[in-house]
């Protein structure tokens, strides 16, 4: 069985999350995700609204295969403990691919332990607008142990950081969106409701 493993820090999650998302589902044989504090980012939404926002991002995706899980008990700082817990859930024959955006490359060599990590699985890297995959970066990673694939997808141009600076409506989903503005989750939200009914 062939596993793809994204964790993502989804603050918020995005339409550019979910074409990934229905991208795997096509390629693998189950798509295992859960919302993730990334140590090298500062979050501004607590770990729980995340989890939820991601929950709604994934149920909107009907996955003929019904072969996607939100995971969350596979959450942890560091990715190889991640994968400790997935393996201790679906056994050591099965193929793990961690799945990361390319502007987390050239963060990779300075993971916990990567060189241990990259031995025990595939790494698929999803091209990201803005984020060019140059050959130095991969073959820095390739020397750690990588074995490397180019994920053939082009997401929507959105992500989780555009939102929360300007508040792009189209980055979400809806049923995200509505989350947001119920739960008053991030300041451009605050600042565009504010600024209607000024006018």
């Amino acid at each position: 069985m062939k596993i793809a493993l994204f964790g993502t820090s989804a603050d918020p999650p995005t339409a550019g999350h979910q074409a990934i998302i229905k991208w795997l589902s096509q390629n693998y044989d189950r798509v295992v995700i859960w919302a993730a504090d990334n140590p090298f980012k500062s979050h501004q939404t607590p770990l729980q609204h995340r989890v939820a926002m991601l929950h709604l991002l994934i149920d909107e995706i009907h996955a003929p295969q019904h072969n996607i899980s939100l995971e969350q008990e596979l959450s942890s700082f560091r990715t190889l403990e991640t994968l400790d817990k997935a393996k201790q859930r679906w056994g050591t024959e099965t193929e793990f691919t961690l799945v990361i955006g390319s502007d987390l490359l050239p963060q990779l060599p300075h993971w916990y332990r990567i060189e241990d990590l990259l031995h025990q699985v595939q790494l698929l890297v999803v091209p990201r607008p803005g984020y060019v995959i140059d050959q130095s970066t991969l073959q820095t990673v390739e020397n750690l142990g990588a074995k490397i694939a180019i994920a053939q997808l082009h997401a929507p141009d959105v992500s989780s950081t555009a939102y929360r600076n300007s508040g792009d409506p189209e980055a979400l989903t809806p049923p995200v969106i509505d989350y947001i503005h119920q739960q008053h989750l991030y300041k451009c939200q605050d600042a565009s409701k504010k600024s209607l009914q000024i006018r």
